[in-house]
């Protein structure tokens, strides 16, 4: 028994070890009972805050539209000795990096990026590494920064050493076939709305701009996406700006496919922005042919009826 304090009157008080114990246990699922709720809530921000950040990139891509009368291309790829096309070619930039200016980062656009020079290029050293919060989930703890690999195609002289890119949760949709049954050299047009070289137009999008995905989530769970763009050599280089919407989001049916698809850490699902602007959650479970229908921007698929359910 703990030792008791004598009141004023002679009569003992205090608490016996028994009783410290059952208010610690008390105290402990309390804590318990509040943590998720706490977790929830800062997850319920965080989630706020990552929809803020697409929904800025859909006005910076509209405005972009309204620029130049078409939407940005996926990234530029051309080879260095021909001149020709090619999608794993320099110098590389990709769509996000276009929109800088109507993203509030008219500086870096201007000062920092040499459009006109290779990502790998000493002058580009310090656009490569930044850090943009507007291209950041907050519900992605992965590093600012990753370590881009060799091991695919390289186009120029040399040979490839790891290159630090800035990292990125964002990406526009390529469509639903894969890199590298589509891209052969200077050809690599997707059936989405981001590809290789050539920007799209509101209008090319026919199956309605309300129903046609521009840009989705992904996490670096699976394989790190920058803003950057291709990086000619790269592992998986193309795949890192733009994704494949083959399978649901978070799908692990097809191994393979990790690194191109689509994916949050969020547990309601993942955030797409469709054409028209507009910012929707997709949940995991989605039904596969109406998601491959969203992905596409002139099917001819009837998808219409997933947003009004």
């Amino acid at each position: 028994m703990l030792a008791r304090i004598w009141t004023a009157r002679g009569r003992p008080w205090g608490f016996t070890l028994v009783e410290l114990l059952v208010v610690i246990a008390i105290i402990g699922v309390l804590i318990a009972l509040l943590l998720p709720a706490v977790q929830a809530a800062r997850e319920a921000a965080r989630r706020i805050s990552c929809a803020n950040n697409m929904k800025q990139i859909g006005l910076a891509v509209h405005l972009y539209h309204d620029a130049f009368e078409r939407f940005p291309c996926g990234w530029q790829g051309f080879d260095a000795a021909t001149g020709e096309p090619h999608w794993f070619g320099q110098p590389g930039w990709a769509w996000s990096a276009a929109i800088l200016p109507y993203m509030e980062q008219y500086a870096v656009w201007k000062d920092a990026i040499h459009f006109d020079r290779p990502i790998t290029d000493p002058v580009n050293e310090r656009a490569r590494v930044l850090s943009l919060a507007a291209y950041l989930c907050p519900s992605d703890a992965g590093e600012p920064t990753f370590a881009l690999q060799g091991g695919g195609i390289f186009v120029g002289e040399g040979s490839f050493s790891p290159v630090e890119l800035a990292r990125n949760n964002y990406l526009g949709v390529f469509g639903t076939v894969d890199l590298h049954d589509v891209c052969t050299g200077g050809d690599c047009v997707g059936n989405g709305t981001f590809f290789l070289n050539e920007g799209i137009r509101d209008r090319d999008i026919r199956d309605g701009l309300s129903q046609t995905f521009l840009v989705g989530e992904r996490s670096s769970k699976w394989a790190p996406s920058t803003w950057v763009g291709v990086v000619s050599g790269g592992a998986h280089a193309p795949a890192r700006v733009v994704g494949i919407g083959l399978f649901p989001p978070n799908s692990e049916l097809e191994e393979e496919h990790y690194s191109h698809n689509f994916s949050s850490f969020h547990p309601s699902g993942t955030h797409f922005l469709t054409a028209d602007g507009a910012l929707h959650m997709i949940s995991n479970d989605i039904d596969q042919l109406i998601y491959q229908g969203l992905c596409t921007r002139e099917g001819g698929e009837a998808v219409s009826r997933y947003f009004s359910e």
